[in-house]
């Protein structure tokens, strides 16, 4: 069958074959003939006529998406039962679509206390939670002097020192294990945040530097060029720490620079080994953002941006968040998503407060609708674990007391 895809610039003439997938049936889909052996990557090509395919082709590229999810971890989808800790949402990055963001005379604009920090967690930790997920703007002491003046108050020189000290008071305060995502880090600061944390993250958004010009989402963002994140995440592999990272679509990119972003995770992945984790989240618009008016990506686009994450990415795991997804987020799990992230009981998504969490019952249920069991995780994933494990001292000590044999958590409460 011969099919002509409008969607591309110059109409594209296509073969339709038959295709087999390890543990499928025969698909068709938009490719001259796709082959996916067991844990093989499609290429750069594939996955440029795949972000864009018809309709027609969806359930094929769906199907494809799941069955290598399947291949690599059958049967489950994991989560991790976390405490949200804004431990500041002063920043100096101006982004178009953020609301947590706040100058220090704004309404709301705060910086936790550590026994705030130590609250929250303790709470957390009897509401069987393994995480302690430290969100916070970009190095804000740099732009405004009350930040600095919070943190000579506090007794540190920096929010980098302030997030270090927290991170410790958790690990050593409670069972939760920090998983901070600062913005970009030396590789000093990687090196010491790696002593008091499992994981860390930090999310590329895109490598489309288009963005940083005038009247764009990083527009006023010094903290969004691609290459600085690119080098923060590189040097966290050269170090092996467990890294999570991620796309983030609808913010003026286009589908081909989704697959770039992807591709420049996978080459990192390839060289250093370390990225546990790629989350791809949609932006959603806010009536209080510079971009309230700009569209918001379809679920069209989320299937398509997942399934092609999985199929360049096979043996890595794939996360899409579910209250960003409602009410429909279930179908995520077709487009091949072995993780639904960070989920709280307690804190509520500061980063888009109003999209709750689904409540863990209901995506316990959800989840087995699908046909896969929910398991809660740690926020550092089992085949990272072994690294993590090998280090003397408190950090592998606290491990050691949240994990169960297979890695994941002890609790084994999956609602």
């Amino acid at each position: 069958m011969i099919r002509c895809i409008s969607t591309f610039p110059e109409p594209t003439i296509v073969i339709l074959t038959p295709i087999r997938v390890a543990g499928t049936k025969h698909l068709s889909s938009p490719t001259s003939e796709l082959a996916l052996e067991r844990g093989s990557p499609i290429s750069r090509g594939l996955a440029l006529r795949l972000i864009r395919c018809s309709e027609d082709d969806l359930p094929g590229l769906l199907a494809a998406a799941r069955a290598t999810k399947e291949n690599f971890k059958p049967g489950v989808i994991t989560y991790s039962r976390k405490v949200f800790l804004p431990l500041t949402n002063l920043c100096r990055d101006y982004c178009g679509y953020c609301t947590f963001r706040r100058d220090p005379a704004d309404p709301g604009a705060h910086t936790m206390t550590p026994e705030e920090v130590l609250s929250v967690a303790r709470a957390g930790e009897k509401l069987g939670c393994t995480e302690a997920l430290f969100s916070l703007g970009d190095k804000p002491e740099l732009l405004f002097p009350e930040m600095r003046d919070t943190l000579r108050h506090l007794g540190y020189k920096s929010t980098l020192h302030y997030l270090e000290a927290m991170c410790e008071l958790v690990l050593r305060e409670t069972s939760l294990l920090p998983h901070p995502n600062p913005g970009l880090l030396s590789a000093e600061w990687i090196a010491r945040l790696a002593a008091v944390s499992p994981s860390m993250g930090l999310m590329l958004e895109t490598v489309n530097t288009d963005l940083l010009v005038p009247g764009a989402a990083h527009d006023n963002a010094p903290d969004k060029i691609p290459a600085k994140r690119l080098r923060t995440i590189q040097e966290a592999g050269k170090q092996r720490v467990p890294f999570t990272t991620g796309l983030l679509i609808g913010i003026g990119e286009t589908p081909e620079d989704r697959v770039e972003t992807l591709l420049a995770i996978r080459g990192l992945h390839d060289h250093y080994g370390h990225i546990q984790e790629v989350i791809v989240q949609n932006f959603r618009a806010k009536p209080d953002i510079p971009m309230a008016h700009t569209p918001e990506p379809s679920q069209g686009e989320m299937l398509r941006t997942v399934a092609v994450a999985r199929l360049l990415m096979p043996n890595v795991n794939i996360q899409a968040p579910p209250n960003l997804n409602a009410p429909y987020y279930e179908e995520l799990l077709d487009a091949g998503i072995n993780d639904w992230g960070g989920i709280s009981p307690l804190t509520p998504d500061y980063i888009n407060p109003e999209k709750p969490w689904p409540h863990l019952e209901q995506l316990r249920l959800r989840t087995e609708s699908k046909g896969f069991q929910l398991r809660q995780r740690l926020p550092v994933y089992p085949e990272f674990l072994p690294a993590a494990l090998a280090k003397q001292g408190l950090l592998s000590e606290k491990i050691k007391a949240v994990r169960d044999r297979e890695g994941l958590a002890r609790t084994g409460r999956a609602a």
